[in-house]
């Protein structure tokens, strides 16, 4: 029997071990573009089995209210399509959850099937009539979250020229992988420049930016649009 039990053993531990390989906790991913502003990722957990993403929304309205549109997809690069399976903490639409104050935030969690394998990044989409919510570019690479963040806690407390080089950096590490992360560095490279002072350096950028085929891009050049950037 001890063969028996051996092999067993052998294959349960095999088992286990894939398991843990593919099982993977991310803890605040940086996201590209998202809406609304006040609600966060607190950490994305992935298995053979699920993929769980963790939420909190803060209110900031008089009579404000929340819910889950049974319509949420996680997008992967290529455009396919992975449904919503489950939401907790959450009414599902048209159900609502009522703030009872200003400040007041709501934690939840939804549930989507397994990731594929070797994806670096998704998009978090709400497709609902309207007031939907959306995170563009969710970063799965803990190295790269890492670096991010890093990055964003130096790009506070220097000044914006040195802030275009800091930014430049990253990009041109992502760049060749057309990481949904790219639009966000273009974004913030150009208002480095603009609050540098240098127009001319944030028009090229601008312009690389509109010829780069990052993801959504159109979103970007939406949203420097809106905050007054347009060359």
């Amino acid at each position: 029997m001890r063969p028996i039990l051996t092999l067993s053993f052998v294959i349960l531990f095999s088992v286990l071990f894939t398991f843990q390989i593919r099982s993977q906790v991310i803890l605040r991913p940086n996201a590209g573009l998202k809406s609304p502003q006040t609600l966060e990722i607190n950490k994305i957990e992935t298995s053979l089995l699920k993929t769980v993403v963790y939420f909190t929304i803060e209110n900031q309205i008089d009579s404000g209210y929340f819910c889950a549109d049974k319509n949420i997809n996680i997008v992967y690069p290529d455009g396919s399509k992975a449904k919503l399976v489950s939401a907790s903490g959450i009414p599902q639409c048209p159900d609502t959850y009522k703030f009872r104050s200003i400040g007041e935030k709501l934690s939840f969690a939804l549930t989507f099937p397994p990731l594929k394998q070797s994806i670096e990044w998704i998009d978090i989409i709400e497709d609902c009539p309207g007031n939907c919510f959306y995170f563009y570019g969710v970063t799965l690479n803990s190295d790269l979250n890492e670096k991010l963040d890093e990055t964003f806690i130096l790009a506070s407390k220097q000044d914006p020229v040195k802030n275009i080089e800091l930014f430049r950096n990253i990009l041109e590490k992502v760049d060749s992988q057309n990481h949904g992360i790219k639009g966000l560095l273009y974004v913030n490279i150009i208002s480095a420049a603009i609050e540098a002072g240098d127009r001319i350096e944030a028009s090229v950028w601008y312009k690389r930016l509109l010829t780069s085929k990052s993801p959504r891009i159109e979103q970007y050049v939406k949203y420097l649009n809106n905050n007054g950037i347009k060359f």
